[in-house]
């Protein structure tokens, strides 16, 4: 594939959807476009605005949180898999209150505990500590769910 067919067909992909770099690269290089011109294109690319870096992250950490309920650390994980500058995505990441963190988590905690078993409350409370983590929440902000969770029960 040369480098304009390489150009066009990308071009048309980042018009639908936020892609990184990465992704770019990547599907260049299964096509089998030659580095030189894999520099030329991505160079085009940033010029012309159609990948973003900054764009991409901030649309990826909105959708990660927002609709796959994914907690701070999954995130992280997923976008130095997609090789994001980590300040960049620390930054990012920083914008997303714990509060938003908090509001999926605590919801999705009392779901998981009326479907788990346990012998005692001790291995209920790491079975669910184990699953959030599992989803990629931070303990300060799955300590802060469970303590909520607890004082409600104890209310009731």
């Amino acid at each position: 594939m040369t480098g304009q067919q390489a150009y066009q067909k990308l071009a048309a992909l980042c018009a639908r959807s936020e892609h990184c770099q990465q992704e770019m690269l990547d599907k260049m290089r299964q096509w089998g476009v030659d580095e030189e011109e894999q520099a030329k294109v991505m160079a085009r690319l940033v010029e012309e605005r159609y990948v973003d870096d900054e764009r991409f992250t901030r649309a990826f950490v909105n959708d990660k949180v927002r609709y796959a309920k994914w907690g701070r650390r999954k995130i992280e994980q997923a976008l130095w898999m997609k090789r994001i500058d980590e300040q960049l995505a620390r930054t990012v990441l920083d914008e997303v209150p714990d509060e938003d963190y908090i509001a999926i988590l605590r919801p999705a905690l009392k779901q998981k505990r009326r479907s788990t078993k346990a012998a005692s409350e001790y291995e209920m409370t790491m079975k669910l500590i184990k699953y959030a983590l599992s989803r990629g929440f931070t303990m300060d902000v799955i300590k802060q769910c469970m303590e909520v969770d607890d004082e409600a029960e104890f209310s009731d």
